[in-house]
């Protein structure tokens, strides 16, 4: 209406009168439009009686006279009117309009109701422009209730929360400008269409509309859902929470709520009891959490959901474990025995691990698997994880629509309004490889942080504010109205299965101790706490509510709180017996039938037959088949041309050795997903995995997608411009199946800084403390090539640092060690120097009988080198991943002379190659590189050193000293070299030549034991000096400390 107003201003410009006034003037049925194009008016384009009219009118007057059943009966009506002394322009009835109104437009007799002794339009007669303004102004304030309701409801169970309404009172704030007397309160106003207060009533009186308006909108449940662009989704809301009533509840939902309720309080009651000093994070003061969650779920489950997937904070979280998932209670209370594990792990406080459950939920007799997955004590981190996994399930289950799985999400109030990764989630709710189609998200809202004000810790109004940018409704409930909790968890459960789109659910409520059970709250929060020690728990509010109501008795509240407690006792008892605790108990993403049957230490081959590398690389290398008017890009052609070529010549290039990989594994029916920015094409130009017609939109081709007729299906996805959010993601999704191969790709290495809470948190630490294998890729572009500090460096230092092998340890050798050795560890590093070893790396991911995370340095150059590339000989059957790859030139060929043997890794090899040919030094210098870093390769290390006796040993790098692998294979080396130490006379350190020192007389004719001595070999170092930046953004210093390395690397 406001928007109505607008136009009929526009359209009377340059005159004063008002709205009223002027709509008196037209005729009386006319339609009211929105649009100024749409307006009616039937009489408006000419003068009612001029010259030749009168004439006309005159005579239909007389024919009238004669017989008035002559005339059309709308001139007998207005005859009649006349004679009758109507004045002049009233004695006119238009006829009734019988066409349809189009969209927007309503009649203007719709305006003023039949009822309330209030004149009719339709009856012609006159009537003030009050009535159609009043008429206006009560539909405004209907839609400002629904817009701005929440600012005055009251939410907060503790009445502290102060709300800024800029100096204005709550009615000031919904009623703005509009004024209504008493005697106006029992006037009749018709109820518009965009509100559901009237039921089946099409127009109350004012006291009813305001009264009703205040029960929807102003009372324990404040709502923001007008930002929402969709129509058709805010009239769903509005038919939900508008009607009286609404929220009331049977009394069987009621005794429900109430046990629910005895039971969430009852565990941290008796947590407190027995562990009154321990650290559980409890849920004192939000206790309707446990109610609200098991209500959603209900629900869902109803409406057809078998799985959820749930994400949470520490506080609360035993609670949830055992009130939600139903997780043994013995095994929650073993938790706090400090007991040791008898299985493999480090493991991880009570209050962050996981949990998997199946079970049959009793509400609706359904089966119902439940996930929480663990998470670190970053707040908010395990967001993406719970998408990604939640996303996989869907995949996998063909649940495309997300009607059988769906994530939970619970939150802190801080937390939601403070990480940013909680916004690069919401990000991918809507995106078409990321979508989890919809997820309810519950902010457990404490009113504080650990001891920060909300004045202090966010900016906007509320904490749920980022929901508004994905258009996510948002209902704030008093948590102290556990009826109106349960409405609220209803109506976002219906609308998560309705339109699968992310809904919030802010649960106001306190926390009744410190951050901690042992934090003291009062020294920062004094008058909060004050307030809180005066609060009753709301499970003694709500049971002085019902058994006020007659719906229980004091009694039966009474048995209901001793069964449980007695519950949680025996399971107490039965905890005592218990001598270990199980990691595996804690699992959140259990591999069904994946390590049964299976030889822990047995690996698969990773090469291929030819053919099947020919047909996959004729096929990647070929335009879409049937379809000759797909019009490719000519420098696509190409690369397309290029790689047949390759194919025919039996070579691949790096991009080639990569499909090759994906190709082959989708062949043996394992899932392929590459995810991350710019993943499809690559982002030095180099992969085109989509194909996109020149001339179409959307019109794309996947040659990988399309090799077999029954391979798995491939993935490939940009991502958003994320690493937190997309890299949490991938890490979930490649946890749920591990007959899956899930990559994620840095634009640049030098960016996954950006993610490293999930590299440390979760990819390096997930197994260590939850169990949890994970056989994710980082693909991360890295290399020393005169592009600066950011496009340089993807940090290997970082990742072989948190390697878990141990330096001083040289594991005994035996024909399982490289198996063995990847069993040990927590991740892999390498960084390959051909397309073979990149090739086989990755297949080697799925050959393994178990799941390790590989840490891969990919090139940027070498993707287009013309030495980097492989011939099918090193992928065909028969052929596995070459840990090191020995040197096969002529410094081979007669290793007693070779001067100096240099370990290298990745692209600067070619570096050093080039040197080595240039300055004429193949005999003397042998280059053995390092494709695999971490875990170290020990024996072949070895083998290649025992080869070259008399070299001295360096280790070449591009990287400066401080960064690079270094660090990490220098005390791998020494104490390599200390089990193989090389024996030589004393004499041999006292100087002098080496014939002397070889040929030279003893004074003493026998030679003791003394007069020898065993020194070990040791390893130099070559590359940059020490730097604090990766890498210099001057491309003369580039090259200067390039040539300094290879001069460096050719001395003898």
């Amino acid at each position: 209406m406001h928007r109505a107003r607008i136009v009929f201003n526009i359209s009377k410009s340059g005159q004063s009168e008002r709205f009223a006034s002027w709509l008196l003037n037209k005729p009386q049925t006319a339609a009211v439009s929105v649009n100024a194009n749409r307006l009616k008016s039937s009489t408006a384009a000419e003068p009612f009686l001029n010259g030749s009219s009168s004439a006309y009118v005159e005579t239909m007057y007389n024919a009238w006279l004669a017989d008035p059943n002559s005339v059309h009966a709308s001139w007998d009506a207005f005859f009649r009117n006349a004679t009758n002394g109507a004045q002049p322009g009233a004695a006119y009835t238009p006829p009734p309009n019988l066409a349809p109104y189009n969209k927007n437009e309503v009649p203007l007799t719709s305006l003023v109701p039949s009822s309330g002794g209030m004149p009719s339009i339709s009856a012609g007669s006159p009537i003030n422009e009050k009535i159609i303004d009043d008429h206006l102004a009560v539909q405004a304030i209907i839609r400002s209730y629904q817009i701005r309701g929440h600012h005055v409801a009251k939410l907060d169970p503790l009445e502290i929360a102060n709300y800024d309404l800029g100096g204005k009172s709550p009615t000031e704030v919904i009623h703005n400008s509009y004024r209504f007397d008493e005697a106006d309160m029992d006037r009749v106003f018709k109820l518009p269409s965009t509100t559901f207060i009237g039921e089946k009533e099409k127009a109350l009186p004012l006291r009813e509309i305001l009264n009703r308006l205040e029960q929807a909108y102003c009372n324990n449940i404040g709502i923001e859902f007008m930002f929402i662009n969709s129509l058709e989704q805010c009239n769903w809301i509005r038919q939900r929470m508008e009607p009286p009533n609404v929220t009331k509840m049977n009394a069987d939902q009621k005794r429900l709520i109430l046990a629910r309720l005895t039971r969430s309080t009852g565990f941290e009651n008796f947590l407190a009891k027995k562990w009154s000093s321990e650290k559980r994070f409890g849920l004192e003061g939000c206790e309707i959490l446990i109610p609200a969650m098991k209500q959603v779920i209900d629900v869902s489950t109803k409406l057809g959901v078998e799985s959820i997937i749930m994400g949470m904070p520490h506080r609360g979280r035993l609670n949830v474990l055992a009130n939600v998932c139903r997780k043994p209670l013995h095994q929650l209370f073993t938790q706090f025995a400090g007991l040791e594990a008898e299985d493999d792990g480090s493991g991880d406080v009570k209050y962050h691990l996981g949990t998997y459950i199946e079970r049959l939920n009793r509400v609706t007799n359904k089966n119902i698997r439940l996930a929480v997955c663990a998470n670190p004590s970053h707040l908010e981190a395990v967001d993406p994880v719970v998408q990604g996994k939640t996303r996989a399930e869907q995949f996998y289950r063909g649940d495309n629509e997300g009607k059988k799985v769906m994530s939970i999400l619970l939150h802190g109030d801080a937390a939601f309004a403070g990480q940013g990764v909680v916004f690069e989630t919401m990000h991918l709710s809507d995106l078409p490889a990321y979508t989890t189609h919809g997820t309810i998200h519950i902010v457990a809202n404490n009113q504080i942080g650990f001891t920060t004000d909300p004045r202090h810790s966010r900016s906007s109004a509320y904490c749920t504010d980022v929901a508004r940018v994905v258009n996510a409704p948002i209902f704030h409930v008093n948590g102290d109205n556990p009826e109106a909790v349960m409405h609220v968890c209803n109506v976002a459960a219906e609308w998560r299965a309705t339109f699968h789109k992310d809904v919030v659910i802010d649960i106001v409520s306190y926390r009744r101790n410190g951050h901690n059970e042992v934090d003291e709250p009062m020294f920062t929060q004094p008058l909060m706490y004050q307030k809180i020690r005066k609060t009753k728990p709301v499970l003694e509010k709500y049971a002085d509510q019902l058994i006020a109501e007659g719906v229980v008795t004091a009694e039966e509240v009474k048995d209901v709180k001793d069964k449980y407690e007695k519950i949680c006792e025996d399971a107490y008892n039965q905890a005592k017996q218990e001598t270990h605790i199980k990691y595996k108990d804690w699992l959140d993403s259990p591999w069904s039938g994946f390590f049964e049957g299976k030889d822990p230490l047995k690996m698969s081959a990773t090469g291929v037959v030819e053919e099947t590398l020919v047909h996959i690389g004729r096929r990647f290398s070929s335009p879409p088949p049937n379809a000759a008017e797909f019009e490719i890009h000519k420098g696509l052609l190409r690369i397309l041309k290029s790689r047949m070529e390759m194919v025919d010549n039996r070579t691949v290039d790096w991009a080639l050795a990569e499909a090759m990989a994906y190709g082959s594994l989708l062949k043996e029916g394992i899932h392929v997903r590459l995810s991350g920015e710019d993943v499809e094409r690559g982002t030095f130009s180099h992969r085109h995995h989509v194909l996109h017609h020149q001339k179409v939109d959307k019109a794309t081709y996947c040659a990988l997608a399309h090799l077999y007729p029954d391979q798995a299906p491939y993935t490939v996805c940009n991502s958003s411009l994320s690493e937190y959010g997309v890299l949490g993601f991938e890490v979930g999704y490649s946890v749920t199946n591990p007959n899956a191969l899930v990559l994620w790709e840095a634009q640049f290495g030098d960016f996954n800084n950006v993610a490293q809470c999930i590299i440390d948190q979760f990819i390096s630490s997930g197994q260590a403390k939850w169990v949890r294998q994970s056989g994710i890729v980082l693909l991360q572009p890295h290399g020393m090539e005169g592009m600066g500090p950011e496009h340089s460096s993807a940090r290997l230092e970082r990742f072989l640092q948190m390697c878990s092998d141990d330096p001083d340890y040289m594991p005994p050798e035996s024909p399982d060690y490289e198996v063995r050795q990847l069993h040990d560890c927590n991740w892999i590093v390498a960084n390959c120097s051909t397309p073979a070893s990149y090739f086989h790396i990755l297949r080697r991911q799925i050959a393994l009988p178990f799941r390790k995370p590989l840490i891969l340095m990919t090139p940027k150059s070498l993707l287009r080198h013309p030495e980097c590339k492989s011939s099918f000989d090193d992928m065909k059957e028969g052929t596995n991943f070459k840990r090191v790859i020995p040197e096969e030139g002529p410094a081979s060929e007669n290793p007693q002379n070779v001067r100096k043997l240099a370990f290298c890794s990745g692209r600067v090899y070619y570096d050093l190659l080039k040197q080595r040919r240039d300055k004429g030094l193949e005999k003397d210098i042998a280059i053995a590189r390092l494709e695999q870093i971490s875990p170290f390769p020990y024996d072949q290390v070895k083998a290649e050193i025992a080869k070259y006796p008399n070299a001295q040993l360096v280790w070449s790098q591009e990287e400066h000293k401080n960064m690079g692998s270094w660090s990490y294979i220098e005390p791998r080396f020494r104490t390599l070299l200390q089990n193989q130490k090389q024996i030589r006379a004393k004499s041999q350190s006292k100087g002098g030549s080496w014939l002397s020192q070889l040929f030279g007389r003893d004074e003493s004719p026998q030679t003791n034991a003394q007069e020898t001595e065993t020194v070990p070999r040791t390893i130099s170092y070559n590359g940059r000096a020490t730097a604090a930046s990766p890498a210099t953004g001057s491309k003369a210093a580039h090259n200067k400390e390039l040539r300094n390395l290879l001069e460096e690397f050719c001395v003898l």
